[in-house]
Parts: structure tokens; C-alpha cells; sequence
């Protein structure tokens, strides 16, 4: 069974990630109020970015993944500029560094 990860544009300007079996149905749903606590909240919400997978387990795992990022990675993403990703994963603290060193654990 297919299954959808996707993301909502809330009215308060946050970003909602998910995941289902049926988009269409779970978008009317968080619509009506139906959804999560998040999007219950900051009513209207708009569908801007989905990914569909072969099953709902591998959408949830992209859920989770994008779950973890933070906001310009969200952005990123939905905006297309998936060459920008792996730079916008690098943590803060070692952005000053031109060179980041590989760690090989024995």
C-alpha cells in the first residue's frame, strides 16, 4: 500500500510534517480540524510539499527524518534546492570550519 509523507503550510507560519495512506483524505481532515493537535490550532493549513513511497513505513520514516530539521533545511527541501541540504545539515558549530574531519571509530 502507497503511503504519502507530506508537509502543511499552518496559518501561523509553522510547518507540519506527516505521513498517510491517503493524502487527499488526511489534508480535508487536518482542514476540518480533524488532524493533529498542531495544525487543530493554526487553522488554515495548505499542502506544499509531498514525497509518495511504495509503503506507509518508508513515508513515516521520511516523516521522522524531516521531523528532525530545522527550519531553512524544511525550506530547502520544499523550495526544490535539494543541493543546498547537505550543507544546511552541517551543525553550527563546525560551519566556521572549511574542512570537516572524518572520524573513524575502530
Amino acid at each position: 500500500m502507497k503511503g504519502y509523507m507530506y508537509i502543511l503550510l499552518c496559518a501561523d507560519g509553522s510547518y507540519y510534517t506527516g505521513s498517510t495512506i491517503d493524502l487527499d483524505l488526511r489534508v480535508k481532515q487536518h482542514q476540518l480540524g480533524k488532524g493533529a493537535n498542531h495544525t487543530r490550532k493554526h487553522l488554515p493549513v495548505k499542502l506544499i510539499y509531498f514525497e509518495e513511497y511504495q509503503t506507509i513505513d518508508e513515508a513515516f520514516c521520511r516523516e521522522k527524518q524531516i521531523q528532525g530539521w530545522n527550519r531553512r533545511k524544511k525550506e530547502a527541501l520544499i523550495n526544490g534546492l535539494s543541493d543546498l541540504l547537505p550543507e544546511l545539515a552541517v551543525a553550527y558549530r563546525d560551519k566556521g570550519n572549511n574542512k570537516l574531519e572524518k572520524v573513524i571509530v575502530p
